[in-house]
Formats: structure tokens, sequence, C-alpha cells
């Protein structure tokens, strides 16, 4: 770990909510995005969604993508201390934020297969919901940890549902999709996902692809291994 990075201490989750990620695999953390946030986080993902051009690979189709990691708003938003606790009982050591950016599935998009993200890595995924979302405009599914028998199985998947300003955290490697936007209602949401810092170098040699722009140096640590004061 560089010397010239920040050290920030991620104190604990409350003991249920860890027992709960760490069997489920995922928790769903209900309106910890404070509400005059909202607003602010609704325009910069607006004022981000541009063309195709914008993005140096491909994105989805039926999908609406928004560059936004460089606004402060969102950079706090990442920064919310349930967030980062839930992250550092999935991680156990030193990660750092590796990216963030906004997606939306369009009215009669956004369904996807049941997949695995991380090849290999160990990460954690959130979904900052920006828009109320449920089962007919495009919510993400998952298959809870203790369902997971390896093959993703749609039978075993759960559809969640809330409101904006929740966010649902996530191991990378569970079973998860996106379902389709029946309804065309807006379902905006920030993705983000941090890694263990032993994964920094791979991160920073793809850092253009994934069109990061943000700086990605400060390093979040569990309280048991905070630096002495």
């Amino acid at each position: 770990m560089s010397h010239c990075q920040t050290l920030t201490p991620v104190a604990s989750l409350q003991t249920r909510q860890a027992a709960d990620l760490d069997r489920e695999g995922y928790l769903l953390l209900r309106s910890v995005v404070p509400v005059p946030w909202r607003d602010a986080l609704r325009a910069a993902f607006d004022a981000g969604v541009g063309g195709g051009d914008q993005w140096a690979a491909p994105r989805g189709v039926g999908w609406r993508h928004a560059l936004v990691d460089l606004d402060p708003t969102v950079q706090r938003t990442c920064r919310l201390p349930p967030l980062l606790a839930a992250a550092a009982q999935m991680l156990g050591g030193p990660f750092f934020l590796t990216q963030v950016e906004g997606r939306e599935p369009l009215l009669g998009g956004g369904h996807q297969p049941l997949h695995r993200d991380g090849a290999g890595m160990k990460a954690v995924a959130a979904l900052v919901f920006l828009d109320d979302y449920g089962p007919d405009n495009g919510a993400t599914r998952l298959v809870p940890r203790a369902l997971d028998r390896g093959e993703p199985d749609e039978l075993r998947s759960l559809v969640t549902a809330g409101e904006a300003g929740d966010i649902l955290v996530f191991d990378a490697d569970l079973p998860h999709g996106a379902t389709c936007n029946r309804s065309g209602a807006r379902r905006r949401s920030l993705l983000l996902s941090f890694m263990e810092e032993r994964s920094r170098a791979a991160m920073e040699a793809c850092r253009a692809i994934r069109n990061v722009r943000m700086d990605t140096s400060e390093v979040f640590v569990p309280c048991a291994e905070s630096p002495a004061s």
C-alpha cells in the first residue's frame, strides 16, 4: 500500500445486518441516501447521459448510461457509512472504489440473464436506486447465497423492490441480473463496485476502457485493521 494514499477507517455493520449479509450474500439498505441528496443525484444522472461515442467500450442495447463519477454528490454517496460497512464486511481487508456509473433500463429493455461478475476477483457491487423500483420497471433480481447451487437458477431468484434512496449491496459473484422494464417508468441507478486493494494494479490497467475519470487512490480500511492514531 502506498504511503501517499489516504487511509479511511470504516466502521463495522450492526451485528444482525452482518449476519444477514454473510448468510445471504446481499443486503438491502433501506432509505440510506439522504433525501436532500436525491434530486442532485438524479440531476447528475440526467446531465451525464450522452451518446454511445462517450464510452470507450460499447454499452448494452436497451439501456441509458450516464457518466457520473466526477459529481461530488455521487462521490459522497459512494462513501455512505452503511455502504462502506457492508463492503468491509464482505471484503475483510483494505479495499477501494473501482468505478461508478449511471444505468437505467429503457421501456422493453434491461433484461439480463443471471450472471456472476468479478472474473475471479473478490468484488462487491452496489446499486443506488434513484427512483422507486420493482418487477415492472427493471428491478434487479438475485439468487441468495443460501439458495445458490452453482448454476444460475431463475426459480431461485428474488426480485428486489423498494424506493428511491435504497442501496442494494451484494457479492458480485452472486447470480444476479436486471429484469425487463415493462412499464417504462424511470429506474435510474448508480452502479458501483469495490475491490480488495490487491486488485488495484489490474483495475488501473483498464481505467480507460472502463471510462474511469475519478481519483481512486483512497483506501478504505475495516476498523479491525485501521492504522493506529
